[in-house]
């Protein structure tokens, strides 16, 4: 009797197909009944390679084997899911199957993933494709009715292997031109490129380039402090004609720019009395919507410190080990439009009524009064905010399941916590404020006022007071008419400040965002929805960029290394602006769909994308990298060698009248030119911040000209090579105060503030502190401070060596003459809960960061 093989893209998919239709027998890896064989695919079992006659490996790259633009692309299988692979294949070639049925997700991927499966198969076999949205039994059932035929799902075939076979070619070559380019010079210097990495890369090196350019400005605000009837409340002068930022995005209502005139407007208004106007308005809030993957991964980044690699991690062991949500990697946050009874059923769940032994009690009773409540009070209904087949996908929101949860680990719990609770909250009314606003009127001068109460917590309640913190309660009251009086009016002098570095949670919002901005309408709604990558490929994309050392996680920041900003010097300079800009991604994206819709064929995409990468290769072909056009300048100092002209290339400080040259990027850092000129007049320049090691961990240095006027690194060490200390002359060294050991002089040397006895043979004191610490830069005035009174002034810069986190400490000198931290002292949270007060040790110069070697010296050689 023939069959049918019913192929999935995950194991669940092709367990609740079984389960829809009925009569299945249970195998290994598969279900088999009269009719029909179900298995499935883990996700991607096969991935493009290049033809072995095309090959060339690592470390052979260059221009003479470029562009790789194949006849043909040979599929090869992903070594961790081959037994999967090696199942399918059997199943195909079986004797009683005559025909397969395509049940991958809905959408582009999904074919792709079962295309390469009966390519590599060499299938011949008639397919048919089920199309569900939803996976519920009877959407399941009514999809087996409705079956498409292989010829509709043409146009969706070809943009998936396209998209593929593209990224591919601009992968590729993309890379092997760049590594290319940059190995001109000798050694082997991989440079990876790709369609989203590095868009993605381009977003935060413009950031950083508008970090480092930034000038704070100083402004000045008022406050003012009124007194009524029945008590004290605050204000902030602004201003009623304020239209907006124009070209000026640190203009504010409130901020003042001219100091003469802000102490003007003060003595204006202090003492004197004022009128109140009083508006009060009602507002409400609804609850966010379900979560998709970034959404998740961004908020778990947010609250919890969970890179995106670790949230998708957690995601799916809830989701395959723990069955208790529903599928992760999903762009869509809403349910399918039949999936209320299923949703009734999860609540029921959460209730914790009927739930066998062995769950989270615990964890189910946290929900089970919620859950309680949105059944009682019948609030699932038709809602096209949740339920809404047009807003989705491949894949619907992520929700819990109807599975219990059990045996959680805590950041899984976590995780597990945030999803329950938004699944909850979503179907809670509004959120309700008042929301005062009051002006008081001061000769004139308008001081603003808000306060927000909540009248109804609806969703809200969900969160108890996690979702509440910040709320600003009830103002004074001041009665109609009444005139207060002007205690105070406090003058305030700020700063603006650069834009925030991203995080993995801004970067994701980025990603999702890209496109938006865009000038051209039709790519801006090609991209619309889709942004720079997948959810599913984002936080991989993140992680290659880290391992690729294009980007340092610090803390919760991530930082573009020397060698992004480099690229991007490249790329601009070779004029290739498809590699750094998300426009092409649009344009692909637009092209993609009118595949989809017949309108384009897969020849004429394949062509263009050839031409690109041709072009891509070609323009790389053209520059050698003294030739890479740049924002490059010359050097005020001449040559050490032959005092000629120094000009800044794409790589180096470059002599034009000899061979002397200098290296921009350092152990991961580029110098910038006045740098390389405090080198060249001082032949030594430092300590500076930013080295990383191999491991990528920081170190400072201080950079010096040998006598052959070769840069090394000098790490202050104070020892000879051979490991006797040097004699060193302080006489000339100005003294900071007293040594808090022997009362000798301290003085700066090298790396550390020394004490004078601490060096040469007859050295008889040890005292040593470092002049950056945790690369916090510590001035020798904070060093007098520390010498003179015990304590240096609060410093806010330090870094964790362990968690990369900033922090702030004082620097405070024990009775042993041992420097170390004192931490801020703060509010207690709880009346129950001390201020911290501690003093740590910092540890020797090397918890800095500086790497240190036998000599104290080391030669750069590149």
């Amino acid at each position: 009797m023939s069959k049918k093989l019913i192929i999935a893209e995950k194991p669940s998919v092709a367990a609740d197909i079984a389960r829809a239709l009925g009569g299945f027998a249970k195998h290994d890896d598969y279900f088999e009944n009269d009719t029909y064989v179900v298995s499935s695919a883990i996700g991607h079992l096969l991935e493009l390679a290049c033809p072995e006659e095309y090959e060339v490996k690592r470390g052979k790259w260059s221009f003479a084997h470029l562009p790789v633009i194949p006849p043909h692309f040979a599929l090869q299988p992903i070594q961790k899911t081959e037994a999967r692979l090696k199942l399918l294949l059997r199943l195909i070639k079986r004797k009683d199957v005559d025909s397969l049925v395509n049940a991958c997700d809905a959408g582009r991927e999904g074919e792709l993933i079962f295309n390469y499966i009966a390519q590599h198969a060499q299938n011949s076999k008639p397919v048919e494709r089920l199309w569900l949205q939803s996976m519920t039994p009877q959407a399941i059932r009514d999809g087996f009715s409705t079956l498409r035929s292989a010829r509709e799902m043409q146009g969706l075939a070809d943009a998936a292997v396209c998209r593929s076979e593209s990224d591919w070619l601009v992968g590729i070559n993309g890379t092997r031109a760049m590594t290319a380019f940059n190995s001109k010079t000798g050694g082997f210097h991989l440079t990876t490129v790709g369609r989203v990495q590095t868009p993605t890369l381009a977003l935060m090196v413009e950031r950083e380039d508008r970090i480092r350019k930034f000038e704070p400005r100083t402004y000045w605000e008022l406050e003012g402090v009124f007194s009524c009837a029945v008590g004290v409340y605050r204000g902030k002068w602004f201003d009623e004609k304020f239209k907006g930022k124009d070209d000026d995005e640190h203009a504010r209502a409130d901020r003042l720019w001219d100091e003469a005139r802000a102490a003007a407007l003060q003595q204006k208004c202090v003492g004197k009395g004022g009128s109140v106007k009083e508006e009060a308005k009602a507002s409400s809030q609804l609850s966010p919507l379900l979560y998709d993957l970034t959404s998740l991964q961004r908020e778990a980044n947010s609250r919890f410190g969970f890179s995106a690699k670790a949230t998708l991690g957690l995601a799916q062991a809830l989701y395959e080990k723990h069955k208790v949500l529903t599928y992760p990697r999903t762009d869509a946050r809403a349910l399918p439009e039949d999936y209320r009874d299923t949703v009734g059923a999860t609540l029921a769940m959460l209730t914790g009524e009927g739930v066998g032994k062995g769950h989270d009690e615990a964890t189910l009773a946290r929900y089970a009064p919620f859950a309680h409540q949105i059944l009682t009070a019948q609030w699932v209904g038709p809602n096209k905010r949740i339920f809404n087949n047009a807003k989705i996908s491949d894949h619907f929101a992520i929700i819990p399941t109807l599975q219990a949860p059990r045996h959680l680990s805590e950041p899984e719990l976590k995780l597990y916590d945030m999803v329950v609770k938004r699944f909850l909250a979503v179907f809670y009314p509004a959120a309700e404020y008042l929301i005062t606003t009051r002006i008081t009127r001061v000769e004139g001068e308008p001081f603003k006022t808000e306060g927000k109460v909540l009248v109804n917590p609806g969703w809200l309640a969900v969160y108890g007071r996690e979702a509440q913190e910040g709320e600003e309660g009830n103002l004074v009251a001041v009665q109609p008419k009444e005139r207060v009086k002007t205690d105070e009016v406090v003058l305030s002098e700020h700063q603006t400040r650069p834009p925030a570095r991203y995080s993995e949670a801004t970067l994701l919002s980025a990603m999702e965002g890209a496109g938006k901005t865009m000038d051209d309408e039709e790519l801006r709604a090609a991209m619309a929805g889709r942004g720079l990558g997948t959810p599913a490929t984002r936080a991989q994309i993140i992680e290659n960029l880290l391992a690729e050392q294009y980007l340092h996680r610090e803390g919760r920041e991530l930082l573009p290394t020397a060698k992004a900003f480099s690229l991007m010097t490249l790329l601009n300079g070779l004029g290739i602006p498809e590699l750094t800009a998300p426009e092409l991604t649009g344009e692909w994206e637009w092209k993609l769909a009118r595949m989809e819709a017949g309108e384009m064929s897969r020849s004429e995409f394949m062509q263009e994308i050839a031409a690109m990468t041709e072009r891509i290769v070609a323009r790389a072909k053209t520059y050698d990298s003294d030739t890479i056009p740049g924002d490059f300048g010359e050097l005020a100092t001449p040559c050490p060698k032959c005092g000629g002209l120094i000009k800044e290339t794409y790589k180096k400080f470059q002599c034009q009248g000899c061979d002397f040259s200098l290296w921009k990027i350092v152990a991961g850092r580029q110098f910038e030119a006045a740098e390389i000129d405090e080198l060249l007049t001082q032949r030594r320049i430092g300590p500076l911040t930013g080295f990383r090691n191999k491991m990528g961990r920081p170190f400072n240095a201080i950079i010096q000209l040998n006598a052959e006027n070769s840069p090394e690194f000098d790490f202050g060490q104070g020892s000879g090579g051979d490991g006797t200390a040097e004699a060193v002359d302080f006489s000339q060294h100005e003294s900071l105060g007293a040594c808090p050991k022997c009362g000798a002089r301290v003085v700066a040397h090298g790396m550390s503030y020394v004490c004078e006895r601490s060096q040469g043979p007859a050295k008889n004191c040890d005292f040593r502190s470092g002049t950056i610490i945790l690369q916090q830069a510590i001035e020798p005035d904070q060093m007098q401070k520390l010498l003179r009174s015990g304590r240096t002034d609060l410093l806010k810069d330090f870094v964790s060596a362990r968690t990369r986190r900033k922090f702030s400490a004082y620097l405070v000198r024990a009775a042993d003459g041992k420097v170390g931290f004192e931490f801020e002292k703060r509010e207690p949270r709880t009346p129950a809960r001390k201020p911290r007060a501690t003093v740590e040790k910092t540890g020797s110069p090397d918890a800095a960061g500086a790497a240190t070697v036998s000599s104290g010296r080391k030669k750069i050689t590149s």
